[in-house]
């Protein structure tokens, strides 16, 4: 009994390490590409539906889904209708799984295997090693798989064991053990997929099936309900939809499957070609789809009940320091991770900006209590800086998707950018203070021509952060042509005041103030450059030099 015991645990081992593996390695490989397929196509319920499950199906795994919209909810990104189609559709897209193990492709597994670990060894490209690790995966889940069969095919011969199988023959009971079994393994798919060889080996009669995989529905919540647990309110009402669907799912199909059990049974038995692995695959995939086409049409109802739920208002953030999209506010994804940091780099540049155009109206105000500000919105960009770098070398050590990875460095540098910009306003914040203190003067034409030269740099630096954070190239060009003009500007200001000096038309120490000045935007410029193609493979600029020194060559 303990070498079946053992076989048990260790095929189960194998089974929970290859659908693991197999699901983190798809999630690094097509992450950030169906991230973006995520955000753009669930605009209405129904295309969330279709897309929540296109991308469990892909990903094979409900969980990282339903974690990763929880993630975008509390980012702001998707409302919560936009959220229950997706939720909805993932309930579906999780049953691929069972199908696929319906197959038994076990007499593959080691081919499977081999070509995995071929792929994973050979190949430099992380995208075919991450291929390598999804074949390495799907093998060993049906290595493991096997494993298990073999050891429930003794206990087959145990007349212990088919009594106590036997014995589970209370619905409410078998929806409890479906209950618990999900929640300690976190898979609903495992969990199946445990069912499945249990019938297969005639240890479980179908009907009992029925209602281990509704249990099965209700435990595989937990992993939203503690991604969302530290969440903002909107956060934990996502995850909220996803127990609700599932509870009242399971409370419909309970009543059906109750009332019409036989009718039910005979008619899965027929699809299935009366094999008791493709008629649990097959009831599971039935059920999910079923409770879709009832609770689609009451999606506004359940968003509404999640608040009767989670009731309160959001709770508002002071004027103080404090991060809106990561820390302990958040929740965390490594899907999402690195597009959760964009997003609190996009609300730290905006701030920057901000206050660099304070900073110059305060130049010329001499507003006291505008200077004030400039210093507090510093110290909090400052902050975010700090939190925001120390973040990005966490996310640095977990496995982020391939694409994602590869930008970690670029943001490093895009973080020390924006802090130099919010610099650069605190140096203006300074001359205006000085300003203020020792009675120095500018001319009208001063102030203009700094008018003039913050335009384009507030335009570059916000062409730039949109560039950035949403990679959109529509302006790309345009910040090149600025940032030539900025420069060409700089040098024209530069002797411009140099002439007022020379005829006296203002102070040495007013001319000092205003060639830094001009040459701190000037630096804020590249700086909003650097940000602008951080993210991309090929740097513009370079190829731009390159072609000017080749025309300069001819």
């Amino acid at each position: 009994m303990a070498e079946i015991i053992l076989g048990l645990m260790g095929g189960l081992g194998l089974f929970l390490y290859g659908m693991r593996l197999m699901s983190d390695s798809l999630e690094q490989a097509a992450g950030a590409r169906m991230r973006a397929i995520l955000e753009f196509f669930t605009k209405t319920p129904l295309r969330g539906i279709l897309v929540g499950t296109l991308f469990t199906a892909v990903i094979q795994s409900s969980s990282a889904c339903t974690v990763m919209v929880v993630s975008f909810v509390n980012s702001g990104l998707m409302d919560l209708y936009q959220a229950a189609g997706v939720i909805m559709g993932a309930n579906i897209g999780t049953t691929i799984t069972s199908q696929l193990i319906s197959f038994n492709l076990s007499a593959l597994a080691p081919a499977i295997v081999m070509a995995g670990i071929i792929l994973v060894m050979i190949s430099k490209k992380v995208k075919v090693q991450r291929v390598g690790e999804v074949l390495l995966g799907f093998g060993i889940l049906f290595m493991g798989l096997n494993t298990m069969s073999s050891s429930m095919a003794v206990l087959r011969e145990s007349p212990q064991v088919v009594e106590i199988m036997g014995s589970l023959n209370g619905h409410f009971a078998a929806l409890i053990v479906g209950l618990v079994v999900t929640a300690v393994l976190q898979s609903s798919s495992a969990t199946v997929g445990i069912v499945l060889l249990l019938a297969n080996q005639g240890l479980l009669d179908m009907r009992i099936c029925f209602f281990i995989i509704l249990g099965c529905n209700i435990g595989a919540c937990v992993s939203a309900l503690l991604a969302g647990l530290n969440g903002k309110r909107d956060a934990k009402r996502a995850a909220m939809i996803h127990l609700l669907f599932n509870i009242l799912g399971t409370i419909i199909m309970y009543v059906a499957l109750t009332v019409a059990l036989e009718p039910i049974t005979h008619f899965i038995e027929f699809v299935s070609g009366s094999n008791p692995g493709r008629e649990v695959a097959n009831a599971h995939t039935l059920i999910k789809i079923v409770e879709v086409l009832i609770l689609a049409p009451f999606i506004k109802q359940i968003v509404k009940m999640t608040g009767w739920v989670v009731r309160g208002k959001e709770e508002t953030e002071e004027e103080g320091f404090h991060l809106q999209y990561i820390g302990e506010k958040s929740v965390y994804s490594p899907t999402t991770a690195v597009f959760d940091a964009i997003r609190e780099m996009e609300r730290m540049g905006h701030m920057a900006i901000s206050n660099l155009e304070r900073a110059m109206n305060a130049l010329v105000t001499l507003d006291e209590q505008e200077i004030e500000q400039v210093y507090q919105v510093e110290r909090q960009i400052d902050y975010l800086n700090h939190e925001i770098t120390s973040y990005l070398v966490k996310v640095n050590g977990t496995t982020l998707p391939a694409d994602d990875a590869k930008s970690i460095g670029g943001l490093f540098h895009v973080v020390n950018d924006i802090e130099r910009i919010g610099d650069h306003a605190e140096n203006i914040a300074d001359a205006a203070e000085a300003r203020l203190k020792q009675n120095i003067g500018f001319s009208e034409s001063a102030k203009r021509e700094l008018s003039s030269m913050l335009d384009m740099v507030i335009k570059i630096t916000t062409y730039a952060l949109d560039m950035f954070s949403s990679n959109n190239q529509e302006h790309m060009q345009e910040i090149l042509d600025l940032e030539d003009q900025v420069d060409e500007t700089e040098r024209e200001l530069q002797e411009s005041h140099i002439q007022r000096l020379t005829r006296g038309e203002c102070t040495a120490s007013a001319g000092m103030m205003f060639s830094d000045i001009i040459s701190g935007l000037e630096r804020v410029s590249d700086h909003a450059t650097n940000i602008a193609f951080s993210l991309l493979d090929d740097d513009p600029i370079e190829q731009q030099k390159e072609e000017r020194a080749k025309a300069a060559g001819r």
